[in-house]
């Protein structure tokens, strides 16, 4: 019941970064509007094609990944720019990557290296990987062994967890649980972090302070890195909270800061150009010199080879900030924020490159 999604989850981050275009839009007689859409991905493509017609260039999509991939390709070729803030797939940024999607919210690598070098940094370097028998945990899973290989961290061992995890609305579910993940933890091979890939977060909110030997718990549960992080109180965050809070009567979600990410990109374009005109404005985005401010300390933008956006990321318990990352002493020949995710050298993306 606590992870219930608000009905306006992302949309109210949206709303807030309309009203900053506007304030600044006031003074550029500037106006900018949101439009929702909802529906399957067949609506969706139909609903935005119509939009993109009359004028409506700029798309921020919560999409599953082979749903914004669909969305992607049908609008190909349109005057549109689509900001993924739905899904963190490290292959949208990739093999599957598409030229006209930017990518606002982190990819799963990029929010594995966060946590691997603020592991790296405390001298937790040996790892136990536990991963979920879905395709997107094995993906997930794959992340956090490349960072273990690009940061010096040891995966000592890895074990997948297939078993339901009982009832939790029967009584005594959790006394299932509690037997359950201990005996499932037995006998590993020693480690300082317990590192759970479970990209739907369906089991791992089940394993801190229920390991058979005490350690910490990291990954999908525990220690998480994220995009954004309601305790968050650096570089004026305290006071970006407060004015969603007061719009929406509640926490911002890190969706939520995606989408208000993107709307400030095209808010950010529009008046550092002075124009509506989507050319101009798209050139301008994808530019060397583009840049907007996150309250991340940092300006941000966007990764030229796979659209990216090059941000710092948050490594917070469910309370509270723990640190950021990029940690201290890892190194870039141009940014630290590209020792997060897929670095050019390795990039698999060919539609930024034609």
């Amino acid at each position: 019941m606590l992870d219930l999604p608000a009905k306006d989850d992302g949309i109210a981050g949206a709303k807030l970064a309309i009203e900053d275009n506007n304030t600044t839009g006031r003074f550029l007689n500037q106006t900018f509007k949101l439009d929702v859409l909802n529906g399957d991905v067949d609506e969706l493509i139909k609903g935005a094609t119509e939009k993109v017609a009359a004028g409506d260039s700029f798309i921020i999509a919560d999409l599953e990944p082979d749903a914004l991939l669909k969305f992607a390709d049908a609008l190909a070729g349109k005057p549109a720019v689509i900001f993924n803030v739905g899904s963190p797939d490290t292959r949208l940024r990739e093999e599957d990557c598409r030229a006209n999607v930017l990518h606002i919210a982190p990819s799963h690598a990029m929010l594995a290296d966060a946590l691997a070098q603020y592991l790296v940094w405390k001298k937790w370097p040996n790892w136990l990987l536990v991963y979920g028998p879905r395709p997107e945990d094995k993906l997930l899973a794959d992340s956090y062994r490349h960072a273990a290989k690009k940061f010096g961290g040891k995966i000592v061992e890895e074990r997948e967890f297939k078993e339901p995890t009982g009832s939790r609305r029967a009584d005594g579910g959790f006394e299932q649980v509690q037997q359950q993940i201990p005996t499932f933890m037995q006998g590993a091979k020693d480690h300082d972090v317990v590192l759970v890939a479970d990209a739907g977060n369906l089991f791992a909110d089940y394993f801190p302070y229920r390991t058979w030997i005490p350690r910490p718990v990291a990954g999908s549960a525990g220690l998480v890195a994220s995009s954004w992080h309601p305790a968050l109180e650096l570089w004026g965050g305290t006071q970006f909270q407060h004015r969603f809070k007061r719009l929406n009567s509640r926490n911002m979600r890190p969706i939520d800061y995606d989408a208000w990410v993107a709307t400030r990109v095209v808010g950010e374009a529009a008046t550092r150009k002075q124009t509506s005109d989507f050319k101009v404005l798209s050139s301008f985005i994808h530019s060397p010199g583009f840049e907007v401010a996150a309250f991340k300390g940092v300006a941000t933008s966007f990764r030229s080879w796979n659209g990216q956006l090059r941000q710092p990321i948050i490594v917070g318990t469910p309370k509270l900030l723990v640190s950021v990352s990029p940690q201290q002493g890892f190194l870039h020949q141009s940014s630290v924020l590209d020792t997060l995710g897929i670095d050019k050298p390795e990039t698999k993306c060919k539609a930024y490159t034609q």
